[in-house]
């Protein structure tokens, strides 16, 4: 059980929380002692609260993971595979071209938070059994494996950040070369 922070220690931890969210998304590396600065907040308040960089990093992370883990969740739900899939897949590379804290969290090979590595094998399993459900349901080639899906959603996620166009175009161009990739994965009935 986690003891709740005071009220003066919970705004600080808000106020570098947010400081850490606009750095990311500046695309500004994050330094405990800048957050600090910029927070207008003692170095050691910051060091309090976050370790390392990296454990703020995947606070900042927190959220937009958490909002995949039940968006997954509720996609695993549906009855119909394939609009299950296409749905899940959708809304991660939507996530991927938003939030600029997502990637680098998730690529990661340590997690320096146990709810970041909670939330990742989550979406792990999540997207496995969403692929395996529309596999057995013969909707998607049979040789895609689950772990093709991240690779191919990182490409798409690069290929945006690369030739996405303005910020207000990059999910529709997400979007546009998602829907080309699961045209590609889409299994087609055999003809008799």
């Amino acid at each position: 059980m986690t003891t709740p922070l005071r009220k003066d220690a919970a705004r600080n931890w808000d106020r570098i929380v947010a400081v850490a969210r606009a750095l990311v998304d500046q695309g500004t590396p994050l330094q405990l002692n800048d957050v600090a600065s910029r927070a207008g907040l003692g170095v050691g308040t910051v060091y309090r609260h976050f370790a390392t960089p990296e454990a703020l990093l995947e606070t900042v992370a927190t959220p937009c993971l958490e909002a995949l883990a039940a968006h997954g969740q509720r996609a695993l739900a549906g009855t119909d595979p394939w609009p299950a899939l296409e749905a899940f897949l959708f809304r991660t590379v939507e996530a991927q071209v938003t939030d600029a804290s997502l990637a680098p969290v998730a690529a990661a090979a340590t997690d320096t938070l146990p709810r970041t590595t909670e939330l990742k094998e989550t979406l792990q399993s999540v997207g496995s059994a969403l692929l395996d459900r529309a596999r057995d349901a013969g909707a998607v080639r049979r040789h895609l494996a689950a772990a093709d899906l991240v690779p191919l959603m990182c490409g798409i996620a690069y290929a945006v950040n690369v030739h996405g166009g303005t910020p207000a175009d990059r999910i529709d161009t997400a979007h546009r070369y998602l829907a080309t990739l699961l045209e590609g994965l889409h299994a087609t009935p055999q003809r008799a």
